[in-house]
């Protein structure tokens, strides 16, 4: 058993090409024992969006604080505090905040490999 808090994880700027304003910590991961998902929380500032992007595993994503939009292929989605979505395998994909004032935080389960 494993438990942590979030003010214990590292906050770093995320560095993907085409991120601006996102800090990334990973609470749970391949160094707290996890046997297959990681726990990554994002911390998008206003204005700020992640690269518009897709990989080969899903995220399932769940909007701690804040108010954005989930960017598909073809439409936007506006989420909120208390969403969850799922982003499937291959689907092209991009957080947006849309406040002008607060930050749009989400936690985002990935493989671990994707940590």
């Amino acid at each position: 058993m494993f438990i942590t808090n979030i003010d214990k994880a590292e906050k770093t700027v995320m560095m993907m090409e085409g991120a601006e304003k996102v800090r990334k910590q990973i609470p749970l991961s391949r160094a707290s024992g996890v046997p297959n998902f990681s726990f990554r929380v994002f911390t998008i500032e206003p204005g700020g969006h992640t690269p518009f992007h897709q990989h080969s595993a899903e995220h399932m994503n769940y909007i701690i604080e804040g108010q954005g939009v989930l960017i598909a292929q073809d439409r936007e989605y506006e989420v909120r505090k208390g969403d969850f979505a799922l982003v499937l395998p291959g689907e092209k994909h991009q957080y947006k905040n849309t406040s002008n004032t607060q930050n749009l935080i989400l936690i985002c389960a990935v493989p671990k490999e994707y940590e």
